[in-house]
């Protein structure tokens, strides 16, 4: 992993243009009349001003909060990346540094590798990291098929002989680490190896989600553990990628109560989680985020086309209303939850929510305009979430790592790409929606990166490439049985 550093470059002092948005005066900062306003500076340094006066700036009242102060500090670290290149990256012809794709290279190769002891509390979370890493490295471009051997030996003694996988071997199975083991596991295999795809036992895991599925008809994360979004969607991804029987098992639990398959009361189940604001909950009743927001929708995009599912169960007006207001200004970022702070991560948790979201919008409006400011998120990225060493963060003065790594480049090929769910391309039975999905070119609108800065495509619903999910679904096609 990369070394921290005490703090970014030109951090420690705030921004001249801060100290104008946080004056002690309630005010609305009004565009400059002169054509002379940013005399002292660069054309790219003055194009960079000229857009953070052009977005909404935040209106500070005097009444403080711990919210409001962190707040505050978080627009300090982070103007500075916004207005100049305190990295002095290379720039692009928009004058943002390119994406770093050596550095992000090297810095996931060595996630895959050895770690230090300190490091054994991370041991539960060994497919996340896994899996991390190789759709990093994916997204970047890098052919991760070296890794092919290495990946199936990691995951077959993660493997729980009742079904399932565990963090690492002799770990009771977890729902959260089956569904990372699975897309890595499908992520280096092909045709020619079919192997790889054979080290999956399909019917013991079809039986440990048997054991998974409730009477509510959501998914608990492991045999006794707690229920929440989660679940739905990681044991969607995983039944039907792998073209699971979608029959519950006869030893299910959830057969005593009058269910039969595991989408019985699905859809109802996940309606329940959107919150009051229009998010989507991890449980009925619980506080919006968005990484369950987007584990709602990918779940629902499973279970059928966006067009009619996101419709059926969902108050779309007030989740667009929410997920709007999850992208910061003017930092250009997501944050997770209301009054909390942006973060790289968010960059897919949120911004992948838009494609499933737009696939919805689709059925009123063929051709819908862009529901969100793709280039405001591309530019905190490449601006402010590389980390000079390689390797992406959450937010500048943070530490890489591999999850924030493999989000904010999820998050910038959302940005730069789009991508048209064909429902009607599908047969509605079973779960065949997610396969409907075909990319429709890069953004055509105002962008701020460079060709050489685009990343590869991500499929909006399973986050591994668009070749790996179609090969997986060509090779499990044809076993509907074991």
């Amino acid at each position: 992993m990369a070394s921290s550093r005490p703090g970014p470059p030109e951090a420690s002092a705030p921004s001249s243009r801060l100290e104008e948005i946080l004056d002690d005066k309630l005010r609305i900062q009004e565009l400059p009349e002169s054509d002379h306003e940013y005399e002292d500076l660069s054309p790219q340094e003055e194009a960079h001003m000229a857009y953070l006066e052009s977005v909404k700036i935040p209106i500070v009242d005097d009444f403080k909060t711990e919210s409001t102060e962190i707040q505050d500090e978080t627009l300090e670290v982070v103007l500075p990346f916004l207005e100049g290149n305190p990295n002095d990256f290379p720039l692009n012809e928009h004058g943002i540094p390119h994406l770093q794709k050596e550095k992000h290279v090297k810095f996931l190769k060595k996630a895959l590798g050895d770690y230090p002891a300190p490091f054994a509390m991370m041991d539960a979370s060994r497919p996340w990291i896994v899996y991390w890493s190789l759709q990093g490295l994916s997204a970047l471009g890098y052919d991760i098929s070296e890794y092919r051997e290495r990946v199936i030996h990691t995951f077959s003694l993660a493997q729980y002989p009742a079904g399932g996988y565990g963090g690492n071997y002799g770990h009771l199975p977890h729902l959260a680490a089956t569904y990372a083991a699975v897309l890595s596991i499908i992520m280096v295999s092909t045709p020619s190896t079919p192997s790889t795809y054979d080290s999956i036992n399909r019917k013991n895991l079809w039986h440990f989600l048997g054991q998974l599925k409730q009477p509510d008809g959501g998914f608990n994360m492991t045999t006794g553990g707690e229920e929440d979004i989660r679940g739905a969607y990681c044991g969607l991804v995983v039944i039907s990628l792998l073209n699971l029987p979608l029959e519950l098992p006869d030893d299910a639990p959830a057969r005593k109560h009058g269910l039969t398959s595991f989408t019985d009361r699905l859809g109802e189940w996940i309606g329940k989680c959107q919150a009051f604001d229009g998010g989507i909950s991890a449980a009925p009743g619980n506080e919006a985020h968005g990484a369950y927001a987007f584990c709602g929708l990918g779940a629902l995009a499973i279970l059928g086309a966006p067009k009619h599912t996101l419709h059926t169960y969902l108050d779309m007006g007030a989740l667009v209303h929410w997920l709007s207001a999850r992208q910061c200004a003017p930092e250009g970022g997501y944050n997770g939850r209301t009054n909390k702070l942006v973060d790289g991560c968010y960059s897919h948790w949120v911004g992948g929510c838009w494609a499933i979201v737009e696939a919805a919008a689709a059925a009123a409006a063929p051709s819908p305009a862009s529901l969100w400011n793709r280039d405001a998120l591309a530019r905190y990225i490449l601006s402010a979430a590389q980390f000079a060493k390689g390797g992406l963060v959450d937010k500048p003065g943070k530490r890489p790592d591999a999850y924030h790594t493999c989000y904010n480049l999820a998050g910038l090929s959302a940005a730069q790409h789009r991508y048209l769910h064909d429902g009607d391309a599908v047969a509605e039975q079973g779960l065949d929606a997610p396969f409907g999905w075909t990319p429709n070119g890069s953004f055509a609108g105002s962008r701020v990166w460079a060709d050489a800065d685009e990343v590869g495509l991500v499929h909006p619903v399973f986050v591994i490439p668009f070749g790996a999910v179609r090969e997986s679904r060509r090779y499990f096609a044809g076993k509907n049985s074991f």
